[in-house]
């Protein structure tokens, strides 16, 4: 009887018998040879049948088995530089589990970007799906280990909230048993309620934007991290956040390199993501924009992608932009004292026209300022009752911040479209499968 094993772990079973269960990827029929490229989930390796060291029967179903068959193979494990990572299976038994009914619809030929994405559910087991999802995988570990042993705890925060977060504009709306409520923008106002009961929190969870976006950059359902901390301002913030990017960065460069290989991804700038980063103020980004794009760019516009990029490409690693105008940021943003026309807010730019990948700063501690920036914003004040009285029971400067993982993933991969970066995605057009 022989041990079960992952491919992942083929080369612990050097020289001894194993037995593979997963799907058949490709074959190559050479006769009396039949090359078997099998994958199981954690990797592939190639499982090669001689036609005397099987049964007849085992053989036959080898040169027969259609792709994407599932199969449980079994052989000895040997090294074999020139196969898929590193070894091979030679084969004294095949059996199948399931025959594929059909052929199966993704094959080597150029596919169109529409026919996979309507395809996902069998597209995800392709070598560059596979990828990306574990080198996003990892990305999730490591910002939640790199919070978890920096002091941070996880708080959940609900999905289902009575107001806005970011802008009444871009919510979706659901009925919750006669009254209306709204999918979360944030977990941040619940997060400051929970870091004022616990000091350092996280939210870890999918967020839901309604924007009316086609960009390469959105997605309608993301999921985003937030750390949210009491007794926090706008340089500690900046302080944290690039520590663990710096963290997640260096831990895929060292675990996933096999992954970023199979993605031909040119690792030279991710190599750079260390601390510190350069930190540029809005008033600064707004002179690079003139200086070497739209001259007419004008102090208090938001900054568009193509903005985002001429500012990135001035520097080797991720920049923050901090003091935004007030009148940009959300209500909940805290007034430099110094300058109440700028907000003590920070965006993070990625390198390499990836833009923002993480938005945050310094919430505002002041309930008098808290509910003149509601009546400002027209947001109904009974709502924020409960985020108001934040503010009257001991109340503390706080600051936080989201990072966005699908954008995250689609930079350190170098992606063309966020798309790719999740499982099944969801846009403006797109809800199948």
């Amino acid at each position: 009887m022989s041990d079960l094993a992952l491919i992942q772990n083929i080369g612990a079973h050097e020289g001894k018998t194993v037995t593979i269960q997963g799907w058949v990827a490709d074959k190559t029929d050479k006769g009396k040879l039949q090359f078997l490229r099998v994958r199981d989930g954690t990797g592939v390796i190639q499982a090669t049948l001689f036609h005397k060291a099987v049964s007849p029967e085992a053989f036959d179903l080898a040169k027969r088995i259609p792709q994407e068959s599932s199969v449980r193979v079994t052989g000895e494990v040997r090294k074999e530089p020139r196969a898929p990572g590193g070894y091979e299976l030679s084969v004294t038994d095949f059996q199948a589990v399931q025959l594929a009914r059909e052929d199966y619809p993704i094959t080597p030929k150029e596919h169109g970007i529409e026919f996979l994405m309507h395809n996902r559910h069998l597209w995800l087991r392709s070598s560059r799906q596979h990828a990306i999802l574990r080198i996003r995988a990892t990305i999730i570990k490591a910002i939640r280990d790199w919070l978890d042993n920096n002091g941070f705890m996880l708080v959940d925060t609900p999905i289902l909230t009575p107001a806005s977060v970011e802008g009444t504009t871009t919510l979706f709306e659901t009925d919750f048993y006669g009254e209306p409520a709204f999918l979360t923008q944030s977990g941040q106002l619940y997060n400051e309620a929970n870091a004022m009961a616990f000091g350092k929190v996280y939210c870890f969870g999918p967020t839901f934007r309604a924007e009316k976006s086609k960009t390469r950059r959105h997605l309608s359902e993301f999921w985003m991290v937030e750390p949210e901390w009491a007794f926090g301002t706008l340089d500690d913030y900046m302080n944290v956040a690039e520590q663990m990017v710096s963290y997640v960065v260096q831990t895929i460069l060292q675990e996933r390199a096999t992954e970023l290989q199979v993605l031909e991804r040119d690792t030279k700038f991710l190599q750079n993501v260390v601390p510190p980063f350069p930190r540029i103020s809005y008033d600064d980004a707004v002179n690079i924009i003139r200086e070497k794009g739209d001259a007419n760019f004008k102090w208090g516009d938001d900054f568009g992608a193509p903005d985002e990029t001429l500012i990135s490409e001035q520097f080797d690693r991720p920049v923050f932009v901090h003091k935004y105008p007030t009148a940009m940021k959300a209500f909940y943003m805290a007034p430099d004292p110094e300058r109440p026309e700028v907000c003590l807010s920070a965006d993070l730019l990625a390198p390499e026209g990836y833009g923002e990948i993480i938005g945050g700063g310094q919430r505002s501690d002041n309930l008098e300022y808290l509910e003149a920036q509601l009546e400002k914003h027209k947001l109904p004040r009974e709502p924020y009752e409960w985020y108001l009285d934040l503010r009257k029971y001991g109340s503390v400067p706080h600051c936080g911040f989201g990072l966005g993982v699908e954008r995250t993933v689609a930079w350190l991969c170098k992606l063309d479209h966020v798309r790719e970066t999740i499982p099944f995605a969801r846009m403006m057009d797109k809800m199948y499968p």
